[in-house]
């Protein structure tokens, strides 16, 4: 695995888990015997950030779930593959670092959009955008890119954690239902902007708004405008909306 590791066969007090600074704890209840349980829920209450993989021998859904709730990151059942073995620990460390870095991260700020990581949501002002984990994993990943495009299968990468298949639309997908959740919750704003046969781009951008160049010298603000000028303005709007895109990225 490329980490230091080391064997413990028997119960260890408390305090020397704490002082071996171990990112992870591979426990086989069985080889600790009677004082099992007991001595894994101390542990899981006294080093809440350890991550712990159970991997112990035919057990009962009733001791699994037991183990899970008394604080196990993970459960695996004897024999198994050391490689399996080996990818469930790292699994569980890089989740752990994840949340850690995620607890001490400061909120992002963009347009009228505030990301925060220590809640895995995004608010506009104190409103929830009610996001779900994936989709908040996207903007998250997006906004930390600090205006850079990502590519669609870097993002496929490193959301789902392997290569994107030929053909797959699943960052299209959340894309279209992040961008459609933001833009109801912040209809002034565009974030996230398409690059086609690319990827994608977050960065706030505030709205133009057609602002007429001089107001003319009868205009009187209370009576209503009138038809011929209603009809220019909205033949102005849709005109512009119809325009063909800009080369390179376009705000959808």
């Amino acid at each position: 695995m490329g980490w230091e590791h080391r064997v413990l066969a028997s119960p260890v007090p408390t305090d020397a888990i704490v002082s071996m600074r171990l990112s992870a704890l591979v426990v086989d209840l069985a080889v600790l015997g009677p004082q099992a349980w007991a001595w894994l829920e101390r542990l899981c209450d006294a080093l809440p950030e350890l991550g712990i993989v159970v991997c112990t021998g035919p057990s009962t859904v009733a001791q699994r779930v037991r183990g899970l709730r008394l604080g196990a990151d993970d459960w695996i059942t004897k024999p198994c593959h050391p490689e399996e073995a080996i990818a469930r620990v790292q699994s569980v460390v890089r989740r752990r670092r994840r949340s850690a870095s995620r607890a001490e991260s400061k909120p992002v700020n963009a347009g009228e959009v505030e990301i925060r990581s220590d809640r895995f949501q995004a608010y506009v002002g104190a409103q929830s955008i009610d996001l779900t984990r994936r989709e908040f994993e996207l903007i998250e990943l997006l906004a930390s890119a600090e205006g850079r495009v990502l590519e669609r299968e870097e993002i496929y990468s490193r959301l789902w954690g392997y290569a994107m298949v030929r053909g797959d639309r699943s960052v299209d997908v959340f894309v279209r239902k992040l961008r459609q959740k933001l833009e109801k919750a912040s209809p002034q704003w565009r974030y996230i902007h398409t690059h086609f046969g690319i990827g994608y781009r977050f960065a706030a951008e505030l709205l133009e708004v057609d602002v007429p160049s001089s107001i003319p010298m009868d205009w009187d603000p209370t009576h209503p405008t009138q038809p011929g000028d209603q009809s220019k303005l909205t033949g102005t709007q849709q005109d512009r909306e119809l325009a063909p895109d800009g080369v390179g990225g376009t705000s959808l």
